[in-house]
């Protein structure tokens, strides 16, 4: 199973994070499949950049986000988006 959650960069005491499509027992900093955005705490307010096309696409193919990211995807709109195009089951 995918998962879309966070993968930690940066220095020691300024982290910032890559939003990546992963398997679900890779480990936090591990290899990925794709790359579908950024998220730097560190600024105030935190930045978010996600691609949301990308980001759509696997959700749409059952990639599940975290915690975090699911929370990021809700208050970018994204994950509305992709739960409309799911249509009923």
């Amino acid at each position: 199973m995918l998962r879309i959650r966070l993968r930690r960069v940066g220095k020691s005491k300024q982290p910032s994070y890559r939003i990546v499509v992963v398997d679900r027992k890779a480990p936090r900093d591990g290899a990925y499949v794709d790359q579908v955005g950024t998220y730097n705490p560190m600024v105030d307010p935190p930045k978010v950049v996600v691609d949301e096309e990308k980001a759509l696409r696997w959700l749409r193919n059952g990639a599940q986000p975290s915690g975090p990211v699911e929370h990021m995807l809700r208050k970018l709109g994204t994950l509305e988006k992709a739960k409309a195009h799911e249509g009923p089951r």
